[in-house]
């Protein structure tokens, strides 16, 4: 698959991008490589294989959730440097 250097330059004005004259040649070479490759890995026989998305199996970590009592208001606020009520006092960042 040939890409154009038209087509480069349609893909860098998406990507926001000002290239040069010779940044342009250069990613066109590159993208022109690139999908080269990807066009000789589609014509391989892909037929029984299961499509996955890592290298190797996967499973979740985590651990089942489960209801556990909460921290409790003076719990979470017992090293607070400074507190109103029930909240957490922070200096003002909006004016």
């Amino acid at each position: 698959m040939r890409i154009t250097r038209k087509e480069v330059e349609h893909v860098a004005t998406l990507a926001r991008l000002k290239l040069d004259e010779e940044e342009i040649s250069t990613f066109t070479g590159q993208m022109d490589a690139i999908l080269s490759y990807v066009d000789t890995l589609s014509q391989l026989n892909t037929d029984g294989i299961i499509p996955t998305s890592h290298a190797v199996p996967m499973e979740n970590a985590f651990r089942p959730d489960e209801t556990r009592p909460s921290l409790g208001t003076e719990n979470a606020l017992a090293n607070a440097p400074e507190r109103t009520d029930d909240f957490f006092k922070v200096p003002k960042v909006i004016e």
